[in-house]
């Protein structure tokens, strides 16, 4: 199946919208709610009609494209150094979980876990976020190297801000296999920028 340019930025648009919210929670202990939903629900949209459809159409990554089109060198904002980091962290982790097919399945098993409770609470409920953190510990926190989060001591240690950390990261590890599923690669990143940038401008026209 052939997919376009746009499909892959949208699906790498949404591992920065997630490393985004992680930084927001790391360091302010909030972030958009709206956003927050998306990333999570994207964990549980397995066989989704488009790419898109993945994160409710466009409109529901325009944060992760404006973040991809800035980290990108779209614009005049400076790049973030930390989301550089996370994103690299990220698409390594990928790679490593795709050699390991059994844990690959451990987390299938879990995401339908957490689809059930889902199902009597709602996707972004705190025993549901508590199932996908618990997830991601279990499984991607165990392949090195091991994301570091920086931010506020006070916010990382609060149990609720830690859940909604791992999830987003495993939202984000969600994201980086969509994005390679959608014929993306490392290539693209270092010399398709320019074209990513101009297309990412694109897609936030559409919103």
């Amino acid at each position: 199946m052939s997919y376009t340019s746009e499909e892959r930025i949208i699906a790498l648009a949404g591992a920065f919208q997630a490393t985004h919210l992680v930084q927001q929670v790391a360091h302010t202990g909030t972030m958009d709610s709206g956003d927050f939903e998306v990333c999570i629900n994207s964990i549980f949209n397995i066989n989704p009609p488009t790419t898109a459809a993945v994160y409710g159409g466009v409109r529901g990554i325009s944060t992760g494209i404006k973040r991809l089109r800035t980290q990108l060198g779209g614009g005049s904002e400076p790049r973030d150094m930390e989301i550089t980091r996370y994103i690299v962290a990220i698409l390594y982790l990928e790679r490593q979980l795709a050699k390991h097919p059994q844990m690959l399945q451990q987390i299938a098993e879990g995401i339908e876990k957490a689809r059930g409770q889902a199902q009597h609470f709602s996707q972004t409920h705190s025993n549901v976020i508590a199932s996908l953190a618990g997830l991601y510990s279990d499984t991607i926190s165990t392949l090195n190297p091991r994301i570091i989060v920086s931010g506020e001591q006070g916010h990382l240690s609060n149990p609720d801000n830690a859940n909604k950390v791992r999830a987003l990261l495993l939202a984000a590890i969600r994201s980086a296999v969509l994005w390679r599923q959608c014929g993306g690669g490392r290539w693209q990143l270092l010399f398709g920028r320019s074209r990513m940038v101009r297309e990412a401008g694109e897609l936030l026209g559409e919103v």
